[in-house]
């Protein structure tokens, strides 16, 4: 619902679209009303449908300013909007020249997010803006049920026809006392090889917002905000493609700000310009921010797929599901023959998909005995996937293949021999970066493999944003501290249940999460019998294959869980499914807690895990399983998995027993 001040003359006003003149002298015969100076003001409101989250849009002394209110609490405070370059500010000494408001109603299908169709309503409103130059500026927002969405759109005024953005005034001003969930972004060519960033930090829970950033550059998208009493808003973007950079929360400021901030200089080895630049007539991406009282709107939320729409069409009906990986426990040295087909057959034995096949495949196997080892693969029903370094020359990683992806010529050469071969998918690595340059990268790969009918999942990566509805090709990214590092140090396994109990309210809000869940083994190697040691239990560990969202699930399960494990969990995980038609949030606390509900076709899957050191007796109520025969995966008292059964008749309630870093996982049918 599009609102305006309550004066009735001031309200006919803003309903009609006058140039700058006409507003002067319309406002010199009722200046008595409403005041009027060189300081001229005006507001508009913008209200979801259900009336209940309401923008407030205002332009004071020639700058525009938003805030958002839900159900009259004040979410974000007065914050700033606009864009500035070198050919041209939009950021001050703008007046309004029009505006046009209208509702959307779509439904639309995607198989690869955490609700298969969605209806998005939602109202619009564009304010069109310009400076004394006559530089034009229109701002769109759209607000639905517990969502918003803004861009801009700049024109083309004159001869330029492109406009190189220096800065971004989109801000965020919560109200004083907020605390934040945040990961920050990592500085340029750190880390292993130097291939971050890579959206691979830890989260500091609950920090009061002045907090610094680890790295004093920012921090990552998505971002989550605790406004005390007042409820919940998530940050993040979506849309973003070629035609403009990734970016990034900035520091705070005293005030409580944080704005939009461009890739850091360094990133990619320095190749390419930090600030973007985009084509006139020309978008931004969305900005997104969901807004709950509670944290069922930040669970739940489509917003990131709502507003984008698929870049090209699909070449074919591309499949999903699970997949078996040698190297998440046996590292670089499976990536051999006789190890790949161990894990194919494991793969079949299981009803598999797919297997991956990892790094340094090129010189560990060779190209003539991988065709062998998908000819194989092919005899037993399973697909298999590739990986591949993004590059040669953004970062020191040693993995190969290496230079296929980086260039086009090449990269189709490659695919069109994957295509011949039959491989289904890829499994690109090792971007570290968010520059325009990198995304058009990602997208070219993406484009690329559409045409040769291959899946891609990228690693040591970006945030996805809203790319499994924009690429139908596109399955999911790690952008997260994925499950090898608790091959790699102990650390992350005592803090495994806390990351996972983060990740359905921040990181796997917004976009799939190629996280490589359900590592079975005790100790953390080939043999089971040395390296890291898992904290949790088994059934924690089932819980992560329903938790964790992502339409290809690359499982840590290795062959001697056949005969290791109870076979009521080998049962499950022949059973689970990797895509869904709903996702209900239930209860829960990041970094404390989750009980999450998914259905797949007619079953549903709820799942819960404790990160707290107690144990954790929960009531909690469960209308999709009335009626419905209940499989209960749950743990013993001495923290071994167990099954049970019941009828659940007409009570919607049920009693959850989570055993610190346990788990449980009901199933309805």
């Amino acid at each position: 619902m599009l609102k305006c001040p309550a004066h009735s003359k001031f309200n006919n006003f803003l309903h009609t679209d006058m140039n700058m003149n006409t507003i002067k002298r319309f406002f010199c015969g009722i200046s008595f009303l409403l005041f009027f100076s060189s300081a001229y003001s005006q507001e508009f409101s913008l209200s979801s449908p259900d009336e209940k989250l309401t923008v407030k849009l205002s332009l004071d002394q020639g700058k525009l300013y938003y805030q958002v209110l839900l159900q009259g609490k004040q979410m974000l405070e007065k914050s700033t909007l606009g864009l500035r370059g070198a050919q041209m500010d939009l950021s001050s000494g703008l007046e309004l020249t029009g505006k046009t408001a209208r509702s959307i109603d779509e439904t639309y299908t995607e198989p690869k997010i955490k609700k298969s169709t969605v209806r998005y309503q939602a109202n619009e409103l564009i304010c069109k803006f310009q400076n004394a130059k006559k530089k034009q500026l229109e701002v769109i927002f759209r607000v639905s049920n517990n969502d918003i969405a803004f861009r801009y759109r700049v024109p083309q005024t004159g001869e330029p026809a492109n406009f190189i953005i220096e800065e971004e005034m989109s801000g965020y001003r919560f109200p004083t006392g907020t605390t934040t969930f945040l990961t920050p972004q990592a500085t340029p060519m750190i880390g292993w090889m130097k291939t971050k960033p890579s959206y691979e930090e830890e989260y500091v829970p609950d920090a009061p917002m002045a907090t610094p950033s680890k790295y004093g550059v920012g921090y990552t998208f998505p971002a989550l905000f605790r406004l005390g009493d007042k409820g919940w808003v998530l940050l993040s973007e979506t849309g973003v493609n070629g035609l403009y950079c990734g970016s990034k929360l900035s520091e705070a400021s005293k005030d409580g700000s944080y704005k939009i901030a461009f890739p850091e200089a360094g990133e990619n080895n320095g190749m390419g310009r930090a600030n973007p630049t985009i084509p006139l007539p020309g978008y931004t991406p969305w900005r997104t921010i969901t807004v709950g009282n509670n944290l069922k709107p930040i669970v739940e939320t489509t917003i990131s797929f709502d507003v984008v729409e698929p870049q090209y069409e699909a070449s074919k009906t591309y499949t999903f599901g699970r997949s078996t990986w040698s190297w998440l426990l046996w590292q670089d040295n499976s990536v051999n023959f006789e190890d790949q087909k161990k894990f194919i057959d494991l793969a079949a034995s299981l009803g598999y998909e797919f297997t991956l096949i990892d790094g340094l495949w090129d010189k560990q196997i060779g190209r003539e005995k991988i065709e062998q080892l998908i000819e194989y693969a092919k005899q037993k029903n399973v697909g298999v996937a590739l990986w591949y370094n993004s590059n040669g020359f953004w970062n020191d990683a040693p993995q190969g293949p290496k230079n296929r992806m980086n260039s086009a010529v090449v990269r189709r050469k490659e695919m069109a021999w994957m295509q011949k071969m039959g491989v289904k998918g890829i499994k690109v690595d090792f971007f570290g970066g968010d520059k325009q340059e990198t995304m058009k990268l990602y997208e070219e790969i993406l484009s690329d493999a559409n045409l040769y009918g291959i899946t891609v999942i990228f690693h040591g990566c970006t945030l996805p944003r809203g790319w499994e509805r924009m690429y139908p090709n596109f399955v999911g990214s790690e952008a997260v501290l994925a499950s090898e590092n608790l091959v790699f140090n102990q650390q992350a396994n005592e803090n495994e249940a806390f990351n996972a109990s983060l990740h359905p309210f921040i990181r796997n809000a917004v976009g799939a999460m190629d996280f490589g869940p359900v590592l079975l083994n005790k100790r953390h190697n080939k043999d089971n019998n040395g390296g890291t040691i898992r904290k949790t239990t088994e059934t924690f560990q089932l819980a992560t294959s329903v938790l964790f969202q992502t339409p290809v699930q690359n499982f840590g399960i290795t062959p001697n869980n056949l005969q290791d494990v109870p076979a009521h969990v080998i049962d499950f995980m022949k059973n689970v499914p990797t895509t869904w038609d709903e996702t209900v949030f239930i209860d829960g606390y990041p970094g404390k807690y989750c009980v999450l509900a998914r259905r797949h076709k007619e079953t549903w899957y709820i799942t819960a895990i404790n990160a707290e050191k107690n144990e954790k007796n929960l009531t909690v109520s469960l209308p999709m399983l009335l009626e419905k025969q209940v499989t209960i995966y749950s743990d013993s008292e001495n923290r071994q998995s167990q099954i049970d059964k019941l009828t659940m008749g007409n009570k919607n309630q049920i009693k959850l027993k989570l055993l610190p870093n346990g788990g449980a996982v009901l199933i309805g049918n």
